[in-house]
């Protein structure tokens, strides 16, 4: 508003008509020779080039051969020629139309129908030059400018040198010229100088040594050798880090990513390596020496301290981007300070001659200072806040590697992720706010002393009212911090159930339990948005405040002037209006700053909170340097607790001794300590007194197998180098190769996440062979042994323990009493003490708890008597020598997943899906119309017009009721003028009010809308969905982007639709007072979308690459974090955080070149009107942050689950009352190109009996228990319960009336009673039945909290063997007709074995229970028994009569368990 009067003027002055009277000079010095001979000129390249054009269509294919041999050349400067020609046909272009306009309202002469003419053609003419140009190097390669171009530069130079002396020898001659003359001939010398130095001087420049070139060949798939052979982006670094001033100023150095973003997608491997300076590597290494130095150890950092180490780490950037803050406040304060000056110019009155050119001059440099500095500040910030939460992500992940236990148990993986994704996230995009809160100041401070030379004594009370509402947002932001707190808090509450859920899918889908859970997940997220919805309606409020607040000010200032009697003129006002307009920007940005602010020290407060949690004692174990003792390891009066605070300790005087080379075996009951005690030989588990000591390195295979996303081959290796002949040693002994047969990819296959596409026996043997091959002094099993069947457990414990590993000392927690009697030493365990220990004869005679143990045995082994050893043996010799089919079955559940699932590409996890070019319409129109069918969205918009309307209004109204000079009187009193002003003050404040309500209740609701419907289809999703996605991905989508969805992604739509509008309205106002603007913004609009157009492709890969390269980061991180002993054993930490700060970097330079790119999308406010520019940007940002929505839309489109119930087919509530499973020509297969995993079977288990279900691992045991509960579905063929085919009904309905004990226990975090009875159907007696049942009970009792007592992530704080007799009381609870066990009992004794077996028989005795079992003496009680083999029913009949037959395969399998148990190994 403050330029209304000065265009009219501006032009005016610019084309007045005394310009165009000339005096009679010689005619070679008229203005009508020297533009008709330029336009003759320009003419004939015109002609010249169309000739050439035409004989280069004619011969057509003769182009090929310079381009193949130019391909490493190319002119010096070519890109500044290019842009330089553009330039000048746009710059020809606008001083044609302003000619034409001005002549067209007055008289045309001769001489001015040559000046358009020679106008017209040079625009035309350098136009086709820029094309042609860009058709010579882009498409043929040339690598010289094309001899007749450089010939006419030539003339071209001399031409403009000759109009520039003719100009020059009027001027002394007194002769008026016009001003367009004059800067045409100035700017043609310069260009024409330029051209003749690049096309005469200019020297070809190989292509190689230009750092950016390399990454324009990314695609040329087709290229010659030269061009394959070079590097792609991620092989080269970054331009900027060696980018000139000129190309740091300019932004050039993103150019070529920019290009090459326009001729196809780009890739993570498009995009260049950081800087040392932006790497992580860089500034992790600064931030942690700052830490160290000031705290001596993250342990003790505070959050004060903490923000202090990360000032000192980016400080002199830091300070930069306040200069460069500084520099652009100045910049913006210019215009409005000479507003006054320059009406009052207008108005006649001059103070000094060239005043006019002066004031033009001085806000033309402070529009270049500003937009230059604005666009840096831009790129400074972001690259500041990339440094910053680079180096946040790399402290809390190695945080995360030396958490101690009970540190973990506070905070589950879910939480610890949060501080990662959203907390690290959140401090980094701070800085852009960080110099706000000093800059209020400074702008207040200019802005008061504008007004106060304006409006004298009035600018106090505007002092005094930005003041008050500034102390409005105290409150204000004291109820956002609370708020955002509890938002916070409850959104890791939220991730940590989440993680759980994704964790342990399978089981809740076998139960029937999945939307119980997500009913859970549902509830979490109300508790979360009601924090939310009171953080966004703050929020709302405080826009409200800070919107009407410059309107507010404004109002009581000029009622100030008023009262006090200060003369208001037009000069004056436009001047404070100017000023108001600016003042806005640091009282509008307030609620940001202060949201930012607040969010920003929960953060932190949370991180260093994080970081000061304890670590593990560093000093528990005393290292001996390797071969300084005999002794291995040695512990003498060790106590050790897992809660240091607990009365109890976990392990109880514990002493022992381990010699080099000795083997020592660890047995119990479940729950005495055995993995407890590994645990303290691991520095794992607090010590409260003793001491330990290790001479040599460790290795150490885990009860519950932890695998890494990746190659098998990977997982072996675990960071070694390849040794081929080793590799080979330890695949036989781990008993791998068959099975690497078996899978598609051999050692090459990818591993889904935690294995999930292995059997639980292959993944504990992958386990193992990561121990073997790392060479190791100190081996610790932890019952590896129980997920693999008798003949690979006996394979395992020969090949390993007694071959690879015969030299070296080895520890092994077992079950199995067979592998005891091979130990030098054995330690009985009981109560978290060493009961007995010895060899095995020695403590067999002496002492009741090993005996109890041998004893167990024996009594299951008696079942087996009616077998003859003898022949058994020789059974199992011949079949051992044979070895055919030994180790590992054909086809397993898993590997043809890993075949399938993934489609023809075969891998099993695929890199993530993300779309390709423009977000679609359709997520714009989903996202708008997701809340009440978009209703809200007229609303906001007719609210934003009305504020609009309003604001021009009042600034309209002042400006033409108040008087030009002090002298005139005003239009209106000065009461009306106070008073309609005030009127539409209000009017305005109340559309922002009614604006900003309805934007946060779209807002709001949308969030809220996706989020159900993104989890409904997640919970619905088929299991083979969870196999193939790492929950990686999915709690990206949970975390990351639903957090945008809730907190930003509404306001910058809104922002776009805002700047619009505010855009529309300036124009709207500009045609109205000066219409010749249009003649600027045609072009200056045209140029802004073409712009707008070539970038955003390069942009909008870039955030979309941000979003798939932020899950491996996570999925690194959640693995490492249930990992960490397993790292921490090998001393691998140092290779994992290393790994961690790669693909921090890989997530680091997608960001880093959005900011390049955002820093340059800002670059046309130098020819743009700011807010166009503003406008564009808006527009760009919010095609980066709409990915949020696209890719939580992706996943609300998830095919679904069969379902549920199906109403009209629903069976009887007493089915299945008999148990009867029929099976009919059933076959299976994973997806439809694989081949079948079961071929055809056919049989009935009879209702009320006991059936097994044996054969060697990758038979189809596991694929026929997933088809019964119809976690896959069959090709052909149909099981039958009960008269009813199981694919009629709904999932709950078939998995609610069978029950499964699954081969995993798995438990919930929550209590003992939750993880029983997840559904409340059931009263407490019933649960302490069930526990006493299931030999919990007297645990269970033992504890505080009784059913209350609290059961932590994976329920860590209860042993193996507890979880899954706690899988066995929901069983018992449940009593199904049908029940499930598989390989139920593989983690406990044989006691507690027996125990369970007695337990079934006795609670189930009128039910079928279908049993798979490792332990052959788990099915010799079954009344029928079921052998697979490839797929195929090879036996089925009582164990009875298979026995007999002595040739059968189960008679085989018996022999070979009851050699196994009788050998002494």
């Amino acid at each position: 508003m403050e330029f209304l009067a000065s265009p009219k003027q501006v032009m005016s002055t610019f084309l007045s008509s005394n310009f165009f009277s000339y005096p009679s000079t010689n005619f070679l010095l008229k203005p009508v020779f020297l533009r008709g001979v330029s336009g003759s000129l320009h003419f004939m390249l015109l002609f010249v080039l169309f000739i050439s054009w035409v004989c280069h269509k004619l011969k057509g294919s003769n182009t090929e051969g310079p381009k193949e041999r130019s391909k490493n050349t190319k002119s010096l400067y070519h890109k500044q020629t290019l842009f330089l020609c553009f330039g000048l046909s746009l710059f020809n272009l606008v001083l044609c139309l302003l000619s034409c306009f001005f002549w067209y309202r007055n008289d045309w002469s001769e001489e001015n129908v040559v000046t358009v003419l020679d106008l017209a053609i040079r625009t035309l003419a350098w136009g086709v030059i820029s094309v042609h140009l860009h058709a010579q190097f882009s498409n043929f390669g040339q690598s010289k400018y094309p001899y007749l171009l450089r010939l006419w530069w030539g003339f071209y130079f001399f031409v403009s040198c000759y109009c520039l002396v003719i100009d020059i020898v009027l001027h002394k001659k007194h002769v008026s010229l016009p001003v367009q003359s004059l800067v045409l001939d100035v700017v043609s010398v310069i260009s024409g100088l330029f051209f003749v130095f690049v096309g005469f001087f200019g020297k070809v420049e190989d292509q190689e040594t230009l750092l950016e070139e390399p990454l324009l060949n990314g695609n040329s798939g087709v290229g010659s050798d030269v061009v394959s052979n070079k590097p792609k982006g991620e092989e080269t670094l970054t331009p900027y880090s060696n980018a000139g001033i000129f190309s740091i100023l300019s932004f050039s150095w993103i150019g070529p990513l920019i290009a090459l973003g326009n001729k196809k997608t780009l890739d993570l491997e498009d995009v260049p390596q950081l800087d040392v300076g932006d790497s992580v590597v860089g500034i992790f290494s600064t931030l942690k020496s700052k830490i160290d130095s000031d705290c001596g150890d993250v342990s003790r950092v505070t959050t004060l301290k903490l923000v202090k180490a990360l000032f000192l780490s980016v400080w002199k950037d830091f300070l930069l981007a306040g200069l460069l803050t500084l520099l652009y406040t100045i910049a913006c304060y210019v215009g409005p300070y000479l507003i006054d000056t320059l009406v009052q110019y207008l108005n006649g009155r001059r103070e000094f001659k060239n005043e006019g050119y002066m004031l033009v001059s001085t806000f033309c440099l402070a529009k270049i200072v500003e937009c230059l500095s604005l666009r840096q500040l831009f790129f400074k910030t972001q690259q500041i806040g990339i440094r910053v939460r680079s180096a946040l992500v790399a402290l809390i992940y190695n945080k995360g590697l030396t958490l101690s236990c009970q540190s973990k148990q506070g905070h589950t993986s879910g939480e610890i992720i949060n501080f990662m994704t959203v907390d690290a996230e959140r401090v980094g995009e701070c800085i852009w706010y960080m110099h706000d809160p000093w800059l209020v100041i400074v702008q207040v401070a200019l802005a008061l002393l504008i007004l106060y030379k304006n409006l004298g004594l009035a600018a106090i009370s505007t002092f005094v009212v930005t003041v008050l509402v500034m102390l409005v947002n105290i409150p204000l932001g004291k109820l956002q911090e609370k708020f955002q707190d509890k938002l916070m808090a409850s959104k890791d509450v939220r991730m940590k159930a989440m993680s759980e859920i994704l964790r342990n899918m399978r089981i809740l889908k076998l139960q029937g339990w999945e939307m119980k859970f997500l009913s859970k997940i549902t509830e979490l997220r109300k508790i979360e948005e009601g924090s939310l919805r009171t953080y966004l309606y703050t929020w709302a409020m405080t826009v409200f405040v800070f919107w009407g607040a410059p309107t507010f000010v404004s109002v009581v200032t000029f009622g100030t002037c008023m009262l006090l009697g200060i003369p208001l003129d037009s000069g004056k006002i436009l001047s404070s209006l100017a000023t108001f307009r600016i003042l806005q920007q640091p009282i509008y940005s307030l609620p940001d700053t202060i949201g930012m602010v607040v969010q920003t020290k929960v953060s932190l407060d949370r991180i260093s909170s994080f970081l000061r949690l304890d670590d593990l004692q560093p000093d528990i174990i005393e290292k001996l340097p390797r071969g300084s003792s005999d002794i291995a390891i040695e512990i003498v009066n060790g106590n050790f607790s897992w809660d240091v605070s607990s009365q109890n300790p976990t392990l109880n005087d514990i002493s022992f001794k381990v010699s080099h080379g000795m083997r020592v075996a660890v047995c119990g009951t479940v729950g005495s300590g055995k993995s407890s005690l590994l645990s303290s030989i691991l520095g794992e588990i607090p010590k409260i007194s003793g001491t330990i000591k290790l001479c040599g390195t460790k290795a150490y295979v885990a009860q519950s197998p932890w695998i890494q996303s990746g190659k098998i081959e990977e997982n072996i290796l675990f960071g070694e180098e390849m040794d081929r002949e080793r590799y080979e040693r330890v695949l036989e002994a781990c008993s791998l190769k068959k099975d690497l047969e078996i899978l598609p990819f051999g050692d090459q296959t990818v591993i889904g996440e935690r294995g999930i596409n292995l059997s639980g026996g292959q993944k504990q043997r992958i386990q193992i062979a990561r121990a073997l091959y790392q060479d190791a002094d100190i081996y610790l099993f932890d019952d590896p042994f129980s997920a693999v069947d008798a003949h690979t457990g006996s394979h395992l414990f020969k090949e390993c323990l007694l071959g690879l590993l015969s030299s070296k000392t080895v520890i092994y927690v077992t079950h199995q009493v067979e592998f005891l009697p091979t130990a030098d030493l054995i330690l009985v365990m009981k109560d978290g003490r060493i009961t007995q220990a010895g060899k095995y004869d020695e403590i067999l005679n002496f002492g009741t708890d090993f005996m109890e143990l041998v004893g167990a045995h024996k009594e299951a082994l008696s079942t087996l008597n009616s077998v003859d050893s003898g022949s058994a043996e020789k059974t199992c010799i011949d079949e051992n020598n044979e070895k055919s089919a030994s180790t590992s079955g054909v086809l397993k559940k898993e590997e043809s997943k890993t075949e399938g699932a993934a489609g023809q590409k075969g891998q099993l996890v695929q890199e993530e899906e993300r779309e390709k070019g423009r977000v679609g319409f359709r997520v714009y129109w989903k996202y708008i119309t997701t809340a009440y069918g978009g209703a809200l969205v007229p609303l906001i918009v007719l609210a934003q017009i009305l504020f609009q309307v309003f604001q021009i209004g009042s600034n309209y109204w002042m400006a033409w009721a108040s008087p030009v000079s002090e002298g005139e009187a005003p239009a209106v009193s000065g009461t009306t003028l106070i008073l309609v002003y005030v009127a539409l003050a209000i009017g305005s404040s109340f559309c922002v009010l009614l604006r900003a309500m309805l934007l946060v209740t779209a807002g709001y609701n949308t969030a809220t809308l996706l989020f159900n419907k993104m989890h409904q289809c997640i919970f619905r999703a088929p299991m083979s969905f969870f196999d193939a996605t790492p929950s990686g991905r999915i709690l990206n989508r949970a975390s990351t982007d639903q957090s945008s969805v809730d907190q930003t992604i509404f306001s910058q739509v809104a922002a776009v639709a805002f700047s619009l509008i505010q855009l529309i309205g300036i124009i709207a106002v500009m045609s109205q007072v000066a219409w010749q603007v249009f003649i600027v913004f045609i072009p200056v609009i045209a140029t802004s979308i073409w712009y707008q157009q070539y970038y955003i492709p390069s942009a909008r890969e870039l955030s979309r690459l941000v979003g798939v390269c932020k899950a491996p980061v996570i999925q690194h991180f959640a693995e490492t974090i249930s990992g960490a002993t397993t790292i921490r054993s090998f001393d691998h930490a140092s290779r994992f955080q290393d790994t961690n700060l790669k693909l921090a970097d890989g997530y680091s330079r997608p960001k880093f070149s959005i900011a390049g790119i955002a820093g340059l999308a800002v670059t046309y406010g130098l020819n743009l009107n700011m807010l166009q520019a503003w406008f564009v940007w808006n527009l760009c940002n919010m095609e980066n942050k709409i990915i949020s929505v696209e890719r939580i839309l992706q996943y609300t489109t998830i095919p679904s689950e069969p379902p549920l119930v199906i109403e009209s087919n629903r069976p009887d509530h007493s089915w299945p009352s008999h148990g009867e499973v029929a099976i009919r020509d059933l076959q299976v297969r994973y997806a439809p190109h694989l081949p079948l995993v079961l071929r055809g079977l056919t049989c009935t288990f009879p209702g009320g009996m006991k059936t097994g279900i044996v054969g060697r691992t990758g038979s189809g045991k596991s694929t026929l228990i997933q088809t019964l509960f119809r976690i896959v579905d069959p090709a052909t063929g149909q099981i039958v319960i009960d008269g009813i085919d199981i694919s009629s009904i709904g999932l709950h309905d078939l998995r609610s009336r069978l029950s499964i004990i699954p081969q995993d226990p798995t438990m919930f975090e929550g209590t003992v009673r939750s993880n029983l009875d997840p559904l409340e159907e059931y009263t407490d007696e019933q649960i302490w039945e069930a526990l006493d049942k299931c030999q919990l009970g007297d645990e269970v009792k033992k504890k505080e909290g009784k059913l209350d007592s609290a059961v932590t992530e994976n329920g860590e704080n209860w042993s193996m063997g507890q979880r899954q007799l706690v899988c066995l009381g929901r069983g018992l609870l449940k009593k199904s007709k049908v029940l499930v066990l598989d390989e139920a009992t593989a983690s406990v004794d044989t006691a507690t074995d027996n125990l369970i077996q007695q337990t079934l028989r006795q609670h189930f005795s009128d039910c079928t229970v279908i049993t798979i079992a490792h332990r052959i003496t788990s099915v010799l009680d079954s009344d029928m028994v079921l052998l697979l083999s490839h797929g195929l029913i090879e036996e089925y009949d009582s164990p009875t009569r298979l026995l007999e037959n002595k040739s059968s395969s189960f008679a085989q399998l018996v022999a070979e368990y009851t050699v196994r148990s009788n050998t002494d190994f």
